[in-house]
C-alpha cells in the first residue's frame, strides 16, 4: 500500500460529509424537488430501491433515475443533461467529469467498492476455471464491456493485460455497452464467458455461474457525488446522504457491495 493513501482517502470522505452536511442543514421540506440521479449501470437495482426509500422518508421530493455506463452518462453531462447527482463505477470517469468542472468537488466521496469475475451460462459443459481456459477453441465469444467506454471493461482490459492474456483473447471480445449488456450475453448463451461485477452476477440467479474472482485491476470503487450545476444542491446531497448512510448502506449491501 503507498504510504499515506488511506488518510488522504479517509480525509476526503470527511471533507465530503462536511460539505454534504452543510447543503441539507437547512430543512429538506423547503428544498422539496426533483432531482435527477445518473448512475452506472450496476447500480440500478441498488438504487432503484434506494429510490423509493428516500421518497418515502423525504415527502414532496422525486428521484428521476437514468441509469447507463459511466462513459455514456459523462458524455451526456457534458452536452448539457439536467443531473444532480452522478455516481460512476471508476475514479477515471469521475475524474474526468472533475476536469470538466461539472462535480462539486467537495460533496465527491466513494461509498461502495466491488470485485470483477469471470462468468459462464449457468449450462455450460466447457471446462472454464480461469482466465486461461479461455484460450480453449470451444470458447469462441467472450462478453467484454467496451474498454472505451464502460468502466467493467478498463478493469477487464487491465487485469487480461496483466496477466499477459489481452492479445490472445481480445479477438473473442463481444463488446458490450454496458455491464449489464455483458450480462445478459452470457445470461442468454450469446457469448461462453464474460466479465462482469460479483454484484452483477448475482442479480443473475441461476442464469449464471461465477468461475473466477479476477485480480490484477485497480481497486473497484464507486464515487458519487452532487453536480456543480444542480437546480437543487440541498435534496441532491440530501440523496446522498441517504445513500451513505445507514439505511442506503444496508441496501448496497443485500446487492453485495462492499465497503469502499
Amino acid at each position: 500500500m503507498i504510504s499515506g493513501f488511506r488518510p488522504f482517502r479517509t480525509g476526503r470522505r470527511v471533507l465530503a460529509a462536511l460539505a454534504l452536511a452543510a447543503l441539507v442543514c437547512a430543512p429538506l421540506a423547503a428544498h422539496a424537488g426533483e432531482i435527477t440521479v445518473s448512475a452506472a449501470a450496476s447500480l440500478t437495482n441498488a438504487f432503484t430501491d434506494i429510490k423509493g426509500m428516500f421518497e418515502k422518508a423525504n415527502p414532496g421530493s422525486k428521484v428521476q433515475t437514468n441509469f447507463a455506463a459511466s462513459g455514456p452518462l459523462l458524455k451526456q453531462m457534458q452536452e448539457g443533461a439536467p443531473v444532480d447527482v452522478f455516481a460512476s463505477a471508476d475514479q477515471a470517469t469521475m475524474d474526468k467529469a472533475v476536469e470538466s468542472k461539472l462535480i462539486d468537488v467537495a460533496t465527491r466521496i466513494d461509498f461502495v467498492s466491488n470485485s470483477l469475475v469471470l462468468i459462464a451460462p449457468a449450462d455450460s459443459r466447457l471446462a472454464i476455471k480461469g482466465v486461461d481456459d479461455l484460450k480453449q477453441a470451444g470458447v469462441t465469444r467472450i462478453a467484454v464491456g467496451n474498454p472505451d467506454s464502460v468502466p467493467v471493461g478498463r478493469y477487464t482490459k487491465a487485469a487480461l493485460t496483466a496477466a499477459g492474456s489481452w492479445d490472445a483473447l481480445s479477438g473473442k471480445a463481444v463488446l458490450a455497452e454496458s455491464v449489464r449488456q455483458a450480462l445478459d450475453y452470457v445470461a442468454r448463451g450469446e457469448a461462453e464467458a464474460g466479465f462482469v461485477y460479483m454484484t452483477d452476477a448475482r442479480i443473475a440467479g441461476d442464469k449464471v455461474k461465477v468461475v473466477a474472482t479476477v485480480k490484477g485491476h485497480a481497486p473497484i470503487t464507486y464515487p458519487i457525488a452532487v453536480l456543480s450545476g444542480s437546480r437543487d444542491k440541498a435534496t441532491a446531497a440530501a440523496f446522498i446522504k441517504f445513500v451513505t448512510g445507514p439505511q442506503g448502506m444496508a441496501v448496497m449491501d443485500k446487492y453485495g457491495f462492499g465497503k469502499p
